[in-house]
């Protein structure tokens, strides 16, 4: 069964355009964005449409290529001195090395009330603790997947505790803003967890036991069909352009959508929720005071 991240996000982006007309002061959610990477501009230009027509106000700040961490920092400071901005997002990857090398930093320079992708240490630390204050964007859009599969409504601003007891769980990828949260946010839902990397030794050992393989390295066909199990639902957070100039994820989605139960394709699968998943936690916000 394809898991249709798009489909899915209309329907979240249609109950939003509900909760928001009714209020008097609307959300506003400010993109930083560095440099002009093409990507980088497309995902920005899609957060910022669907904000809109969720009826929230929408501003992307662009900032030079060469831009220093301390005047990124200082254009932050001023988003969280600015009472009309409700949530604020970094896009990432950066486009330099001093930039990247200073990325926590940077990051944590966001007030912790208003980073609705949920990536700075604090709300990290929260998310640890399993009382999360914005669950990061691209996880809660997983997981919002994963409770559509199993039929339970999932709202990550709720407190309700939701069981993966029993469930075997591999994430391929360890980033700070994917693999690290997702792997904390399963294990706080009782699933056992184990988390590998793209060099990880046998990796095909550890992904064979998955009933829930979800795979975020960017590596076109990382996942073959010999390495999932059958039956598995399977998750691909990974997007990288393939030699063709395509858009896939790091699954062979040919091979292996024979052998899940449920796969979501790329495009048109975590993508769509991670954007709307932004969106409901800059709602959130909205009630939030620092």
């Amino acid at each position: 069964m394809i898991l249709d991240g798009k489909a899915i996000a209309q329907k979240h982006l249609r109950e939003l355009q509900t909760k928001i007309s009714s209020l008097e002061k609307k959300p506003k959610l400010v993109a930083v964005l560095v440099g002009d990477d093409p990507a980088s501009k497309m995902y920005v230009a899609m957060k910022g449409k669907w904000a809109m027509e969720a009826g929230m106000s929408s501003e992307s700040l662009i900032m030079e290529t060469d831009c220093t961490d301390q005047e990124l920092i200082e254009r932050i400071q001023s988003l969280n001195d600015d009472p009309s901005v409700t949530g604020i997002l970094v896009q990432l990857p950066f486009p330099t090395k001093l930039l990247k090398d200073h990325q926590r930093e940077i990051l944590d320079s966001i007030g912790p009330f208003k980073d609705v992708d949920g990536l700075t240490s604090e709300n990290m630390g929260l998310l640890a603790l399993g009382h999360p204050r914005f669950i990061p964007a691209t996880v809660k859009g997983i997981i919002t997947l994963l409770y559509q599969v199993l039929g339970t409504t999932y709202h990550g601003d709720e407190r309700e505790k939701y069981s993966l007891a029993g469930k075997e769980a591999v994430v391929v990828g360890r980033s700070d803003i994917d693999g690290k949260p997702l792997a904390m946010s399963l294990i706080s839902m009782g699933a056992t967890v184990t988390v590998c990397n793209s060099k990880t030794e046998n990796l095909s050992a550890h992904t064979k036991r998955a009933d829930i393989l979800i795979s975020a390295v960017g590596k076109a066909n990382l996942i073959t069909s010999e390495m999932v199990k059958d039956g598995a639902i399977v998750i691909d957070a990974g997007t990288v352009k393939n030699e063709a100039g395509k858009w896939v994820g790091d699954v062979d989605f040919e091979e292996v959508k024979d052998k899940a139960s449920w796969i979501t394709p790329v495009p048109g699968g975590v993508g769509p929720m991670t954007v709307v998943s932004l969106l409901e936690n800059t709602l959130t916000a909205v009630n939030r005071t620092s």
